[in-house]
């Protein structure tokens, strides 16, 4: 018996119980600098194709252009990382913007933000009941908004509403010392939600409920009050949004203001290496993956491809994001 207790062969593997292996450590270092040097070998390409793209007026209308996608996915990523998901913010897009812009026409500018705001607000709010405490599939019930938000918006108003109130209108096209508002605006919400993650409670218990909701709520955490509150933020961050674009555009076309913009919004979100179960991820990261896809969607324009080859593109990269998620949960699997 002793015999055989001595012969038996060492264990495979020598780190501390939570400390990834050699190997397995490499893996997540590269996964993790895999954002980083394409977004950078990205803009190098695109400088080097075209002379226009490295120029301080059209990185600055990358930022500018994209504040919708850095508000809403910051918020987004949030949301994704307690757990839940929410894929109807492309048509909560076109509705109030829609709304807003049919308001600002008849009853000038601060009903129409008012009306904006108040309908994110609403609609956040019918999400977070019935998913927060309710506890209705995430899925299912956004699907629902996602169909019902573009039939609304295009019942509205038919067509393309413009010709937006003066002030209105500046703001989308004004700046200060140099820096355009919508960035501005967008550089705020981001500064806010780092903030709020990372030096608050209520990041960790956003975390936590990510890793596990039943554990969360049986040390204390209300689970249901903070999802309801992640949708409700999520609504307010998409009004924000919608204003800001009808603003830079002056103008909310019903049929094709927020298409695709959630997977928009999903594919920076899991670039950013928050995965779809939730339980971790980082913001900074989220804003990185967030500004590889408006640098895409930039580069591919000045270098005149199609907007069909540019969706094609798109979908590559969230495929690209799934799959980098994929093998990082692998390698956290087996260490």
């Amino acid at each position: 018996m002793s015999s055989s207790l001595s012969t038996s062969p060492p264990p495979t593997r020598l780190a501390p119980t939570g400390t990834p292996l050699v190997p397995q450590r490499v893996t997540l270092g590269v996964i993790a600098w895999i954002l980083p040097i394409a977004t950078v070998a990205l803009m190098v390409y695109f400088s080097v194709r075209t002379p226009v793209f490295l120029t301080g007026d059209n990185l600055l209308a990358v930022a500018t252009q994209n504040a919708p996608t850095f508000i809403v996915a910051i918020v987004f990523s949030m949301l994704l990382m307690a757990g839940y998901v929410d894929l109807s913010v492309g048509s909560q897009l076109a509705l109030v913007g829609v709304a807003s812009g049919v308001a600002l026409n008849e009853w000038g500018l601060v009903p129409g933000v008012l009306l904006g705001l108040g309908i994110g607000v609403a609609f956040g709010a019918v999400n977070g009941l019935l998913i927060g405490f309710l506890e209705f599939s995430p899925i299912v019930v956004t699907l629902g908004g996602l169909a019902a938000g573009r039939g609304l918006a295009q019942y509205m108003g038919e067509g393309s509403i413009f010709g937006f109130p003066d002030p209105f209108v500046n703001f989308g096209s004004g700046s200060f010392l140099g820096v355009p508002y919508l960035v501005i605006v967008a550089a705020v919400v981001c500064f806010v939600a780092v903030i709020a993650m990372s030096r608050l409670p209520i990041g960790r218990k956003i975390i936590a409920i990510g890793v596990n909701a039943r554990a969360a709520f049986l040390v204390g955490i209300r689970v249901k009050p903070i999802v309801f509150a992640l949708y409700l933020t999520t609504g307010v961050a998409v009004a924000i949004a919608a204003l800001l674009q009808i603003a830079r555009l002056d103008s909310a076309p019903s049929g094709t203001l927020g298409s695709g913009f959630e997977v928009t919004i999903l594919t920076a979100v899991l670039l950013g290496g928050v995965p779809f179960d939730g339980g971790r991820g980082s913001l900074w990261r989220v804003i990185v993956g967030a500004w590889l896809i408006g640098v895409l969607k930039n580069g591919l324009t000045l270098l005149n491809i199609g907007t069909e080859l540019s969706g094609i593109i798109t979908g590559g990269v969230l495929v690209m994001a799934a799959a980098l998620e994929a093998l990082r949960h692998r390698v956290h699997r087996n260490q």
